[in-house]
């Protein structure tokens, strides 16, 4: 069959990056195994089997990568045993050393330990590409700290903010799951060699029932595959809370990630923020003139399936009963691949948005504009009173003024013209040439511009300092339309 005549996954085939698309691939998966196969024949090695020889590993060594997939798949046929096909494969390619490929070991000595291998790189990737999109959007609130804007509430305008404070509420929520990500990164251990249940007894055979041995041979095996210790007990598997624990981190990434798409999908409907549109980017095919915010609509829709697919994570970690059942394997093999994918794919969309995010002052100025003379009245009667005014009778002017302007607004069509209405009412005379200060969109900001410069300070440089070279290291995204 062609490749166009079956399913493919979008997340492999349309969206994600190599990097992380060969961090799950076969040769990745299978590379590591035999990986595992050498590191374990090394440590029983050089814990006293003697059978084992310099020119077996170095044989082993020799064919990490050479791996014939259709002698594997005619063994799992035979055999229908995926893990036995693998090492009748690395036995034919390495003759001497086939007797002890496997040597104790059980099926998850490999299958698990790789796996913890593989979640480890593909949260480091995860991580790098987290902290280089917080560093975009760090860009992003410094260089627009100062610039008033409409706030929400209930969608409703609000009190002013500035686009850059705006920008320090995604951030943080990204150092959280910076923090969530990291976590479950240094908290990830190895495997290690447990045998069969966990026990170690196949361990305990080869190296007649001396303990201390077979611990050492636990201890030397997690080092050489580049991890610090082993979790100390297993059933026969590594416990699924694991699994558990990476997904919801990332779900977690992923409830960030649609709020921020999602206001920035707002924001664009207001047209005062676009996520960024090439030159040839059409919106629709029936409407020339839009410029549908697919960027972050992409980042919803692949953020509900991260989201989602935490639940998978959880449900098999309740169901895998006393040392394990095999009821895990297929879904893992599912939601674990896809989690990492579609994490990297909304990272790499996300960088992208931030780094071309499109901002419309005058935009923003005419709706702050819009609504600021109703937000302002506060401001004018205490500038009334200070003049001499009684604050009651100033209230009750506005108050019946205010809604005079509203009427005319919502039901007459027209733009707000509270101010007009005071500046011809004779009892607000004393306070006239104080309007243009008293109706300044900076003077109704707050403490907002030294918040940002605050928060970038204390909260995000010290969160992105350890990843210098990752920043140093980050690129302009291209995306697949």
């Amino acid at each position: 069959m062609s490749a166009n005549a079956k399913y493919q996954s979008p997340l492999t085939s349309r969206y994600a990056s190599e990097e992380m698309s060969f961090n799950f691939s076969n040769d990745k998966r299978f590379s590591t195994w035999r990986k595992l196969w050498l590191n374990l024949a090394t440590a029983e090695q050089q814990l006293g089997l003697t059978d084992i020889t310099d020119d077996m590993l170095e044989e082993m060594r020799q064919n990490l990568t050479n791996i014939d997939y259709d002698l594997v798949a005619e063994e799992e046929r035979r055999r229908r045993h995926d893990v036995m096909a693998h090492v009748h494969a690395f036995g034919v390619v390495c003759p001497k050393a086939a007797p002890i490929i496997h040597l104790g070991a059980t099926s998850c000595f490999v299958t698990d330990n790789a796996d913890l291998i593989i979640l480890r790189d593909g949260l480091d990737i995860l991580i790098s590409k987290l902290v280089r999109a917080i560093d975009s959007l760090t860009n992003f609130a410094v260089a627009h700290k100062d610039l008033p804007t409409l706030g929400f509430t209930h969608f409703q305008p609000a009190q002013l903010t500035t686009v850059g404070k705006r920008a320090t509420l995604w951030i943080q929520e990204l150092l959280w799951d910076l923090r969530n990500l990291e976590r479950v990164r240094n908290d990830l251990l190895f495997r290690g060699a447990k045998g069969t249940t966990g026990t170690q007894a196949s361990f305990m055979a080869l190296f007649d029932n001396q303990v201390d041995k077979v611990e050492a041979l636990d201890q030397l095996v997690t080092k050489l595959s580049g991890f610090a210790k082993p979790y100390a007990v297993t059933g026969q598997t590594y416990l699924r809370k694991v699994d558990a624990d990476i997904l919801n981190a990332m779900a977690s990434f992923g409830s960030t990630a649609h709020k921020i798409a999602t206001d920035i999908r707002l924001l664009a409907n207001l047209k005062e923020i676009e996520e960024p549109f090439e030159k040839n980017q059409i919106g629709s095919s029936a409407m020339a003139y839009k410029r549908n915010p697919m960027r972050c609509e992409r980042i919803c829709s692949l953020a509900r399936h991260i989201m989602a697919l935490a639940s998978d994570a959880l449900n098999t970690n309740s169901v895998q009963w006393l040392e394990r059942t095999l009821d895990d394997s297929a879904n893992r093999r599912i939601s674990l691949p896809e989690a990492f994918l579609t994490t990297d794919i909304v990272l790499s969309v996300l960088q992208n948005v931030s780094d071309g995010l499109v901002v419309y002052p005058k935009v923003i100025e005419r709706r702050i504009q819009q609504e600021l003379p109703f937000m302002a009245t506060e401001n004018i009667i205490m500038a009334m009173v200070k003049k001499g005014g009684d604050r009651q009778v100033c209230h009750e002017h506005i108050r019946v003024l205010s809604h005079q302007s509203g009427y005319h607004v919502k039901v007459e069509g027209g733009e707000n013209d509270l101010i007009s209405r005071i500046r011809e009412e004779p009892y607000f005379a004393p306070i006239i040439e104080d309007l243009p200060a008293l109706l300044n969109p900076s003077t109704f900001i707050g403490a907002a511009p030294t918040q940002v410069v605050r928060f970038i300070e204390n909260e995000v440089q010290p969160a992105l300092a350890p990843y210098t070279e990752a920043i140093s290291q980050k690129q302009a995204v291209q995306l697949q339309v």
